[in-house]
């Protein structure tokens, strides 16, 4: 799914999803650059992230995969 990240003063990074006008803050992150793990959004959803370089600007739009809800989350 297309989500875009973006760091903001009050929230912190979060993400938006255009298709469902979703908003959330991420609460949890695999690696502390993001880039090619897992993030949690306070909404519970878990993404797998794709490889980009540790100093990608924000904010950016990408193709994030959605986790399954039978048990992979982290």
């Amino acid at each position: 799914m297309k989500i875009m990240i973006r760091r903001s003063p009050d929230a912190g990074l979060s993400i938006y999803v255009p298709k469902k006008d979703l908003e959330e803050p991420i609460v949890e992150s695999e690696y502390e650059t993001l880039w090619g793990g897992w993030i949690k959004v306070a909404n519970g959803w878990v993404l797998d992230l794709p490889e980009m370089p540790s100093g990608t600007a924000l904010p950016i739009t990408i193709n994030a995969k959605k986790r399954g809800e039978s048990g992979d989350d982290p």
